[in-house]
């Protein structure tokens, strides 16, 4: 399943390494209005009122009748829906409203209660939340301050305006929470171990120093010249219509005001930002670039959850997979509604990680998640005999009973053997940088 990206070509990763073993077809949809499915029309308000999950299922729907004529599936075949992050809640859904379509599903990391707004993030808070309260000090104390904080955490403008200033640790914020969402996957610039590192290793230097180390070697890595802090640019971007390679910002950014929010604020008191992410001023972003009122976001995120079902989603042969170092995963099915609707929570692994190949560097319970996906005799027997599929953990490892999450391998020592604490962030965040109208998704 396709999400907030281009999809070039059938991305295999660890579904597609399961196919030949299954002799199975792997097909990759993309998701409309994504990639090069955007209408002539562009990006407009009269044609974004067709970007939808609903319209995406539609789409599901479609291809699955189309394909199989087109390549003459028998009726016998079994279809299953993989996705990961925002397309793992598309391909549960998929499951529970064309379950004449779609046989069984895999939904990574799927966040499938939509929530207004969001604190979930787990990172060496007490050392995050001092570099915040100094970055906010710094912002208070004066022109000279803040022109000296610019300089230390590599803004690309001045930081006088409250707005501007409010972008900037916003930016900032996205920083950690990538670190943490994807933690020791492939193309992340830092992860919570080096994260907590430097900024642990230089608080002689006062908490910001660590926190700016941390800002320099992302930045280095990325080939960027510094963060953005300009709000006025950012709201110019999101309203310019015209599509372009790659592009999901606004497409992404209208789904979020008219569907599922996951705004990330500060509002909660163990929250170790900056106390200036509210609520208001993410809903008032809908409003600058969509004219949609902070009332109709707050409607069409319970419309959401009323119409999928929220975390009790009723879908059956859905195996929901989660890691626990993803802070997206308070908000999936993190326990079994029922015996085939296995839950899983894969300990120390990070944003759908699962779906990636094997790597030499991959944690055991992550190895045994893998091989807990629907196994090759349950797709057998359904394409022999489809009114009787059933799931099946590999070697019993991964079975959880209904109510009850199947915890793998809990790591010594606790999370990545430090505090385990409550933060925030953003939006289920592509990479590098997690933000809802940035850099583009790979899930």
């Amino acid at each position: 399943m396709g999400a907030r990206g281009p999809r070039e070509g059938a991305r295999l990763g660890h579904p597609g390494t399961l196919a030949p073993q299954w002799g199975a077809l792997v097909v990759s949809l993309e998701h409309r209005f994504y990639g090069r499915s955007v209408p002539p029309g562009g990006l407009g308000l009269a044609q974004l009122r067709f970007l939808s999950s609903r319209h995406a299922l539609a789409d599901v729907a479609s291809a699955r009748v189309h394909l199989s004529w087109i390549f003459n599936v028998s009726a016998s075949s079994p279809w299953v829906s993989f996705g990961g992050s925002y397309a793992g809640s598309l391909a549960a859904w998929a499951r529970l409203k064309f379950p004449h379509l779609i046989w069984a599903a895999v939904a990574s990391s799927a966040p499938v209660q939509a929530q207004l707004d969001f604190s979930g993030y787990n990172v060496c808070r007490r050392a995050v939340a001092e570099a915040f309260s100094e970055l906010d000090r710094g912002l208070s104390e004066g022109e000279e301050a803040r022109a000296a904080l610019q300089s230390a955490v590599r803004a690309c403008g001045a930081l006088e305006a409250p707005e501007d200033q409010a972008e900037l640790l916003e930016q900032l914020e996205e920083l950690v929470g990538a670190a943490v969402q994807y933690d020791q996957q492939a193309g992340a610039p830092l992860d919570v171990r080096g994260l907590c590192h430097l900024i642990l290793a230089n608080q002689s230097g006062g908490a910001l120093s660590g926190l700016r180390d941390a800002i320099q070697l992302v930045l280095r890595t990325l080939g960027l010249p510094c963060l953005p802090s300009s709000r006025a640019a950012a709201v110019a971007a999101l309203r310019d219509p015209k599509p372009w390679a790659g592009r999901s910002d606004r497409q992404w950014f209208y789904q979020t005001c008219t569907e599922f929010g996951y705004y990330i604020t500060c509002e909660d008191p163990s929250c170790p930002f900056s106390r200036r992410s509210a609520l208001p001023a993410q809903l008032q972003l809908c409003a600058q670039v969509f004219g949609l009122s902070p009332a109709s976001v707050a409607e069409a995120v319970t419309r959401t959850n009323t119409y999928y079902g929220g975390q009790s989603p009723g879908a059956t042969r859905v195996f929901f997979v989660n890691g626990d170092i993803d802070p997206w995963h308070v908000l999936g099915v993190l326990r079994a509604p029922g015996p085939s609707e296995p839950a899983v929570l894969l300990r120390g692994t990070s944003h759908c990680a699962d779906m990636a190949p094997a790597g030499p560097s991959d944690p055991p319970s992550l190895l045994r998640g893998r091989q807990g996906l629907p196994c090759k005799h349950a797709f057998t027997k359904a394409a022999t005999s489809p009114s009787q599929p059933r799931i099946c953990p590999a070697s019993g490892r991964l079975h959880a009973s209904p109510g009850a999450p199947a915890n793998i391998d809990p790591m010594p020592g606790g999370f990545l053997g430090r505090e385990q604490d409550s933060s925030v962030g953003r939006a289920p965040h592509p990479l590098p940088l997690p933000t809802v109208r940035g850099i583009p998704p790979v899930t």
